[in-house]
């Protein structure tokens, strides 16, 4: 692909959020999340170049790598996958602009403790299990509201913006929507939130239409 039908088909790619987008309301406000997993410094710095500023890693070892290989570049770096108790301070050190995967009211409070030894603070999202599949991380919806509250009264170095979600493991486009769903009700019971982070590149239309407003782009986002 060379950069001019690179930047097609990214704009083909923004084409179809925007479509999504407005099918839920002209006010309605999406941003992508470039999940960068699979891809090196420089197919990074080539997405920058067509204007993509916010990039997604699931190992904070590999997020580390590619800000300091990437340093000189406005970027801004989201943690989306689980995070071990050991690798925290990692995390910390590594100041991401948002952890989007917080899946414990267990680890919350590991990791405000940490928070406060080392004085700072960070954004995060509590990551719900709304598809009920043993295969994913997150609180069950039952309590997330619960637990939501519980890290928001107690963990004072954890800001709380929102919620994230993967939608259900299956071709069954009824069932994705549910798992959507759910996710977005907990969300619109939430004074404060402002973040609604579902829908990857397989999902991400549908997750708009359910009140998604941060979706996580990956393989479809890269020159591959």
């Amino acid at each position: 692909m060379t950069q001019l039908e690179y930047k097609l088909h990214i704009d083909s790619i923004i084409e179809r959020v925007e479509k999504a987008r407005l099918s839920v309301s002209g006010h309605h406000i999406v941003k992508i999340v470039a999940v960068s997993k699979y891809s090196d410094a420089q197919e990074i710095r080539s997405l920058y170049e067509i204007g993509q500023r916010a990039f997604g890693e699931n190992k904070v070892q590999d997020l580390t790598q590619k800000a300091q290989e990437l340093y000189e570049l406005p970027l801004e770096w989201h943690f989306i996958g689980n995070l071990q108790k050991n690798k925290i301070n990692h995390l910390i050190k590594a100041d991401p602009f948002l952890f989007q995967s917080l899946d414990s009211l267990e680890l919350a409070l590991e990791l405000d403790k940490r928070l406060e030894t080392n004085a700072t603070k960070m954004d995060a999202l509590l990551q719900i299990n709304s598809a009920y599949e043993e295969s994913k991380s997150g609180v069950m919806p039952e309590v997330a509201l619960e637990i939501y509250e519980q890290i928001n009264s107690t963990c004072k170095h954890i800001n709380l913006k929102g919620v994230m979600s993967i939608g259900a493991h299956t071709e069954d486009k009824k069932i994705i929507q549910k798992s959507f769903e759910t996710t977005h009700k907990i969300f619109s019971e939430l004074t404060d939130a402002t973040i609604c982070s579902m829908g990857m590149s397989q999902d991400f239309e549908l997750a708009i239409q359910c009140g998604s407003n941060m979706v996580r782009i990956g393989s479809l986002m890269f020159n591959k």
